[in-house]
């Protein structure tokens, strides 16, 4: 008398349910029961869920499926790292950064990575701010003949050889050098008087104020001096500008 197995098996995106029934000889018992419970199926990346529901009488599974709204919520980041600790709370006297300045710091870790550094240094931040692209920082930069691939190049003479089997952080931590050019660049807004954001321009005058700094020194190699800084100052300064 053969025996046979009722399996059903239900396949989405992130969730695989198996369920088996035990061998039962259906010709011999046509009334015999399965006793299998209903099973969600959540799939949080397509907002529904999938039920599956068992008859006994015809064997057949049914699949239905129920959509919900998953709630989500953000957090905006207007700050970046500093070694004043009065600054590593909220502080509403303490202005923020500008959107293209903590895209340029992203930028600069990602840099500092493919560098295969354990840090971040002033080099990577000017290659972050000439990577967003955007700003008005990386647009003076860019007029002033200093590029990306530029200073890229200068960093790798930097590193040296890269060791392969090196793996930066997911967030190389800033060299002294780097954290000095951002608490500078804070402070130079705060000394402005100026109410606007922290910007990318307020970065790389950061970056040149560190005198002994990779990144000052890839600076004076490019052409940019002390006149260049003051013009960047100038086109930056006011209330009502924007970074970019």
């Amino acid at each position: 008398m053969a025996s046979h197995y009722s399996i059903y098996k239900i396949l989405s995106t992130t969730t695989t349910a198996t369920i088996t029934a035990t061998p039962t000889s259906l010709s011999s018992q046509p009334n015999h029961k399965i006793n299998i419970k209903s099973l969600p199926l959540p799939n949080p990346w397509l907002n529904t869920t999938h039920s599956l529901h068992f008859s006994n009488h015809n064997h057949h599974a049914t699949l239905s499926t129920t959509k919900f709204t998953a709630a989500t919520s953000s957090t905006v980041v207007s700050s970046l790292p500093t070694a004043k600790r009065e600054r590593a709370v909220a502080n509403e006297e303490v202005p923020k950064w500008s959107w293209r300045a903590i895209k340029s710091f992203t930028m600069a870790e990602l840099e500092a990575r493919k560098l295969k550094s354990p840090y971040t240094g002033t080099e990577a931040l000017l290659m972050g701010i000439l990577k967003e692209g955007t700003s008005l920082a990386s647009k003076f930069l860019r007029a002033n003949g200093i590029t990306l691939s530029k200073v890229h190049e200068e960093a790798v003479n930097l590193h040296g050889q890269i060791d392969k089997f090196f793996f930066s952080p997911e967030h190389p931590p800033l060299t002294a050098e780097a954290q000095k050019a951002l608490d500078w660049a804070i402070d130079h807004k705060i000394k402005s008087g100026n109410s606007g954001e922290v910007t990318t321009s307020d970065m790389l005058l950061g970056i040149w104020s560190e005198v002994e700094s990779p990144g000052h020194k890839m600076l004076a190699t490019f052409g940019f001096n002390d006149e260049k800084a003051k013009e960047l100052e100038t086109l930056s300064a006011g209330p009502n500008f924007v970074d970019g």
